[in-house]
């Protein structure tokens, strides 16, 4: 009898009921059908460059490597103040919200000026980091030239990417989760079409190759942006935060200082982690220059797969986040766990369809027998942890959601540092393994991680109420 109530108040503990999948997929559905999309489409761009040859591919794939690492420092950035608007919004005060999106705008001018003169005063020697296997070949010399054409194409489309985040990430933590999802697919699809004309130059177009496809996507960047900046001024009842909006720009000092305590280390966790990341490739590259070709692919078709576990994140941020707010802490508790539950389960299955496609994949692109299969094992190794990463993304978004940043700090990104790449550079550099058995062993070494998220997840140290004066 004891035994059956257990499995009882254990099933209900981790799986809701109808109406909550409802609510959940409500919110995941819109983010993983535009991540889904932007992500096939990015497949596609990856194999029109990865067509003409193993080089173009290497030099896009080492810059778009670099310029994930400022995404995600405008992704922290708008997320450290994206915690007060879930919880201003559960609230229903308006002039949070406002503040809140200012304070985002600003904070994203600032990251993305300073990218900016990064990149143009560092990009070639930042890029010669990739390529320390054999740095003065003539590969890696037609990798250098590639990435630094790419790269400084690129950069003229940084203000529109963070001018839509700085939009989407706020109407997201408002409700609004379809119109940045439309935006998202035309903007994709923009820049499939002209991926097509000017990587191959055809209809007249010139043959552009790594420019042409840094120039599409610039193109999708501003058409992405217009879309999601005018649908909110044109829509203010149903975006009531656009109405006096940029009436002032100031902010004030208390909330300034509220969220730089909460998003501070939300920022400098987010920047670290891609960091971190980006060092992870570097390790790797150290074995050559097909390294970084297979683990290009690989990234990529993984990033289509991993929209799963990605959009249950922003689901449990969202979700959990509204509940704090509106002070239902039992509630957000139960939700949050039933949530991971619910990521790990679906992750699974997807990690089942990725790990039967994973020889299918390398096949697509014009480059070396060695490359193909080294992204073909790589595809592999990513299937098998997706569920763990799952777990991961979740217990992240579950302690961020009740603005416990300096927690989820010590848990992403100093982890990262301290363990994964301390991990990749002792053994690419003092070992004679190979790049695939050390790529096992950093993914192993997340299990410590997931022990030290369960925990802190099961105490609850993350349920509070940050927006309550």
């Amino acid at each position: 009898m004891n035994v059956t109530i257990k499995k009882t108040n254990l099933i209900s503990r981790f799986i809701g009921d109808k109406q909550f999948y409802k609510m959940v997929l409500a919110v995941a559905i819109p983010i993983m059908l535009q991540n889904g999309i932007t992500n096939f489409v990015g497949l596609l761009d990856n194999i029109m460059i990865g067509r003409i040859g193993t080089e173009q591919m290497s030099g896009a794939a080492i810059v778009n490597q670099l310029i994930f690492v400022y995404n995600l420092c405008i992704f922290g950035g708008v997320s450290g103040a994206g915690i007060f608007t879930a919880q201003y919004y559960g609230q229903k005060y308006t002039e949070g919200i406002r503040n809140t999106f200012r304070y985002k705008l600003w904070l994203s001018l600032i990251i993305t000026a300073a990218t900016i003169v990064l990149f143009i005063a560092y990009g070639s020697s930042l890029i010669s980091m990739y390529l320390k296997g054999d740095p003065q070949s003539a590969q890696a010399i037609a990798t250098l030239m590639y990435g630094r054409q790419y790269m400084l194409i690129m950069l003229v489309g940084l203000l529109p990417f963070m001018l839509a985040q700085v939009y989407s990430s706020t109407l997201r933590e408002c409700g609004e989760t379809v119109l940045p999802m439309k935006a998202g697919i035309i903007s994709v699809l923009v820049n499939l079409f002209f991926n097509y004309l000017l990587i191959y130059g055809k209809f007249g177009f010139p043959t552009l190759g790594v420019q042409g496809a840094a120039i599409a996507t610039v193109i999708s960047r501003y058409v992405e942006a217009l879309i999601i900046v005018s649908w909110a001024h044109r829509h203010k009842e149903q975006n009531p935060f656009v109405d006096k909006l940029y009436s002032t720009l100031k902010i004030p000092a208390s909330l300034v200082q509220k969220i730089l305590i909460k998003g501070t280390p939300l920022l400098l966790n987010e920047t670290l982690w891609a960091s971190g990341m980006a060092m992870l490739s570097q390790c790797y590259s150290v074995r050559g220059l097909n390294v970084v070709a297979g683990t290009n692919i690989s990234s990529t078709v993984s990033n289509l797969f991993n929209i799963s576990f990605m959009a249950m994140g922003n689901a449990v941020a969202i979700i959990v986040g509204q509940l704090l707010g509106a002070g239902k802490m039992d509630e957000a508790k139960d939700k949050a766990n039933k949530l991971i539950a619910f990521s790990v389960a679906c992750c699974s299955l997807v990690a089942l369809v990725m790990l039967l496609m994973s020889p299918l994949f390398p096949m697509l692109y014009n480059t070396n027998e060695e490359a193909r299969q080294l992204a073909k094992y790589f595809i592999i190794i990513n299937a098998i942890f997706m569920p763990q990463n799952a777990f991961l993304n979740a217990a992240y978004f579950t302690l961020r959601s009740g603005g416990k940043t300096v927690i989820t700090f010590l848990f992403d990104s100093v982890y990262i540092w301290c363990v994964s790449v301390s991990t990749a550079f002792i053994l690419s550099r003092f070992t004679t393994l190979s790049v695939i058995a050390i790529y096992i062993i950093v993914q192993l070494a997340d299990m410590i991680k997931c022990i030290i998220g369960f925990i802190l997840v099961k105490n609850g140290v993350w349920i509070q109420n940050i927006v309550s004066d």
